[in-house]
């Protein structure tokens, strides 16, 4: 009877029961990988069953390839409310990598997929149908803002919006997919709200000053560090 019951309630709620698989299979293969991902740990934390997962999402690369594709849904939705194209340009670009910056802290979830797609060689992703078509107009937003910007003046530079975008992911990308080492290496901790607002304002420089053509001490807070003199030797 309690099976039945159970049953019951999967059929009511076909859709909500794969969202649930579909989360619990993230922090499944954002924690092990896909290779070490197990389906049973996600079937259990999802309140389903084996065959209800096979049923909703299929077997375990498709389910992977699902939850690649639910990541990126997931940030092309938030881009798309930035309201760039009401923006002057350099604030719209400021934007943007504000939105970057704290969307990989905030999901560090879709920075572990990447990677493990990466080691992949993007196999999986290649399976997509739908990812280049979300990418499309995200890229256009880009360009538009950009193509403003040089007419206004702002900009001195058409850069390419692809590589603008890929620049602006890997200022973000890297200092947070390396944090841990390079912690260790420079004697700072990189992950502390003092430090994280100091990587934001100089990525927000580095940028503005790239496409505006004017110097990084002009934008955000972003100085140099000081230097201490070595303290003198006594003669």
């Amino acid at each position: 009877m309690a099976k039945s019951k159970k049953t019951a309630k999967w059929q009511r709620d076909p859709e909500g029961m794969r969202l649930r698989i579909l989360e619990a299979a993230k922090q499944e293969f954002a924690a092990h990988g896909l290779a070490g991902a197990r389906v049973d740990r996600i079937a259990a934390n999802a309140g389903a069953n084996k065959r209800m997962l096979y049923y909703h999402v299929g077997n375990k690369e498709n389910l992977y390839l699902a939850v690649l594709e639910g990541a990126y849904e997931k940030i092309r939705a938030e881009e798309r409310g930035l309201d760039l194209e009401h923006l002057d340009p350099p604030r719209a670009i400021e934007r943007l990598i504000d939105f970057t910056w704290n969307y990989f802290i905030r999901n560090p979830e879709f920075l572990a997929l990447l990677n493990t797609e990466n080691l992949a060689r993007a196999r999986h992703l290649k399976r997509s149908t739908k990812v280049k078509s979300m990418h499309s107009p995200f890229v256009e937003m880009i360009r538009t803002v950009v193509t403003r910007g040089v007419e206004s003046g702002d900009f001195v530079v058409a850069v390419d919006p692809v590589q603008l975008y890929i620049s602006i992911a890997a200022l973000c990308f890297f200092y947070l997919s390396n944090s841990a080492t390079l912690s260790v290496i420079f004697g700072r901790d990189l992950l502390s709200k003092e430090a994280k607002d100091e990587r934001l304002a100089h990525m927000v420089a580095l940028v503005l000053a790239a496409l505006t053509g004017k110097s990084i001490a002009l934008f955000g807070n972003d100085k140099p560090a000081r230097v201490r003199a070595p303290a003198r030797q006594p003669a």
